[in-house]
C-alpha cells in the first residue's frame, strides 16, 4: 500500500495564515483591547482617532490595525514607508476624497514603518488627517518622538505595544497547530517549547516561522517538536533569517554588546551585517548614542559628543558613505574606557523617588518670589555657592528623610577615579565611597 502524499507547505507564510480578523481572536495586548481597555472602548464608540502603535516587531501592529477597519466597516489603505513616497500618499487621500460621497465614515491609511518616512513625506499627510479625510494608523518600532514630526504626532493618540509574554506565545501555537491545515496534515506535537519561546524574543511572528521551519525541515511525521530539533535546525538556517531581516534585533543586541565589552573587531563585523542587510543608518546611529550616555558615561564624555556628531551626520549622508562614519563612531565607542554610573545613578534616583514620594524640599533651596514665601524663611539660609572659596560652599541639598544617600557611584576608571578624589576632598569625606 502506498504511503499517502505529504501535503505541500502553502506559499503563504504561517504567520499570515494565521493573522486574526477579528478583535476577539487578537492575541496579547490586553492593556489595549481587554475589557473596557481604550482601544476596545474607542471601536464600541464607533470612531477612531489617528493613532499611532509603537511596539517592537511581531506583536500584532499591522494586525491591529487590519482588525480595527474590519470592526469599524471602514475602507483600509495600507502603504509602506520603505516603498512609497509622496505620490503614493496623494493618491490615497485623492482616491478618498472622491469616494468620501458613497459613504459616512472616513478611510483609514495604515503606513508600516512610519519612522522610515521623511519630513516631506509626513509633511503631505498633515492636511488631511487634520481634515479628518483619513484617519492615519501608523506603526513604528522607534520612539516617534524622535521619528514623527510634531505637527503629525500631536494629531495622533500613541499607543505602546508590549513584548508578547510566554501564556500569549503559547496560545499562538496552540491555535496554530489546532487550526492550520497544513500543520494539522503534518500532525505537529509540542513536546518542548522552550528553545521555540527562546527563539522567538517575544515576536509572535518570528514564532510562528521558526515553527514552521522546523516543521518543513523534518521528514518524519507526525513531528514532535523538542527543544534539541528547533535549534539544529535554525542554526543550519541561521544565513537565511539574516538575510530576511528576522534576526535584526539580535544583530543590533551583539553589536551593542560588543561595543560595550570593548571588542572593536566583533562591533564592526556586527556593523558590516546591518550595513549588508540594508539597515536604515538613523536606526544604528541612534543606537550608538544611547550606548555612549549608558555604557560610556562619564569615563569618556566626548563620547557622547561623538555619537551625536554621528548622528546628524547621518542624517544627511545616505549609504554607502554614512557606513564609514558609523564605522569611525563604533571603533571609537568600543576603545573607549566604560562607566555606566549615569545611567545606574538616574536607575536608583528613580527608584529612591518611588520609594519615598514626594519629599519636602529644604527651605534654604526654595524659590521666594513672594513677600509671604519669604517671611516663611524659603531661601534664607541658602549660600550661594560662587561665594566660597574655590566657588563651594559645604550645605545639604537633598531632603532631610535622605541625606547622606549614594546615588552617583564613580566608575573604575582614569577620569572618575580622579572625580571620585575630588568630591572627597572637596565634601570632607561625604563622598567617600
Amino acid at each position: 500500500m502506498m504511503a499517502p502524499e505529504r501535503m505541500e507547505k502553502p506559499a503563504i507564510p504561517l504567520a499570515e495564515r494565521m493573522r486574526p480578523r477579528k478583535l476577539d481572536d487578537y492575541v496579547g495586548q490586553s492593556h489595549l483591547v481587554g475589557e473596557n481597555a481604550p482601544l476596545r472602548q474607542v471601536i464600541r464608540f464607533g470612531q477612531i482617532p489617528s493613532m499611532i502603535f509603537w511596539g517592537p516587531p511581531g506583536v500584532g501592529k499591522t494586525t491591529l490595525a487590519s482588525i480595527l477597519s474590519e470592526e469599524l466597516k471602514t475602507p483600509f489603505y495600507t502603504l509602506s514607508a520603505i516603498s512609497s513616497g509622496v505620490k503614493d500618499i496623494r493618491e490615497v487621500i485623492d482616491k478618498v476624497k472622491s469616494q468620501g460621497m458613497f459613504g459616512n465614515r472616513n478611510a483609514i491609511l495604515f503606513i508600516d514603518e512610519i519612522h522610515r518616512f521623511s519630513k516631506s513625506q509626513q509633511d503631505s499627510l498633515l492636511g488631511a488627517v487634520e481634515k479628518g479625510i483619513i484617519t492615519l494608523v501608523g506603526a513604528t518600532t522607534e520612539n516617534p518622538s524622535f521619528e514623527v514630526i510634531p505637527a503629525l504626532l500631536s494629531r495622533c493618540q500613541v499607543y505602546v505595544m508590549k513584548t508578547f509574554e510566554e501564556k500569549d506565545l503559547l496560545e499562538l501555537l496552540h491555535r496554530s497547530i489546532a487550526n492550520d491545515i497544513w500543520l494539522k496534515a503534518r500532525g505537529v506535537e509540542l513536546k518542548e517549547t522552550e528553545a521555540l519561546l527562546r527563539l522567538s524574543g517575544g515576536d509572535g511572528r518570528k514564532l510562528l516561522n521558526v515553527l514552521e521551519m522546523v516543521v518543513a525541515a523534518t521528514d518524519e511525521s507526525p513531528v514532535e517538536i523538542t527543544d534539541e530539533l528547533c535549534m539544529s535546525i535554525v542554526q543550519q538556517h541561521m544565513a537565511m533569517y539574516d538575510k530576511t531581516g528576522e534576526m535584526h534585533y539580535d544583530i543590533i543586541s551583539a553589536f551593542i554588546k560588543s561595543i560595550r565589552g570593548s571588542d572593536p573587531n566583533a562591533a564592526v563585523y556586527y556593523l558590516a551585517r546591518m550595513v549588508e542587510g540594508g539597515e536604515d543608518p538613523k536606526f544604528i546611529a541612534r543606537r550608538m548614542l544611547i550606548l555612549a550616555a549608558e555604557d560610556i558615561g562619564l569615563a569618556n564624555p566626548t563620547a557622547l559628543v561623538m555619537a551625536e556628531t554621528t548622528f546628524s551626520a547621518v542624517e544627511k549622508i545616505g549609504w554607502p558613505e554614512s557606513r564609514i562614519l558609523l564605522s569611525e563612531c563604533a571603533l571609537y565607542l568600543a576603545t573607549s574606557a566604560k562607566s555606566n554610573s549615569a545611567y545606574t545613578a538616574i536607575d536608583d534616583a528613580i527608584a529612591k523617588v518611588k520609594e519615598t514620594g514626594d519629599l519636602s524640599i529644604p527651605l534654604h533651596l526654595r524659590n521666594a518670589p513672594t513677600k509671604l514665601m519669604k517671611d516663611l524663611n524659603y531661601g534664607k539660609d541658602y549660600q550661594y555657592s560662587h561665594s566660597g572659596e574655590g566657588n563651594f560652599v559645604n550645605q545639604e541639598f537633598l531632603p532631610d528623610k535622605i541625606k547622606g544617600t549614594a546615588f552617583y557611584k564613580p566608575g573604575v576608571n582614569k577620569r572618575e577615579s580622579s572625580l571620585k578624589e575630588w568630591l572627597k576632598m572637596l565634601w570632607n569625606g561625604k563622598y567617600d565611597y
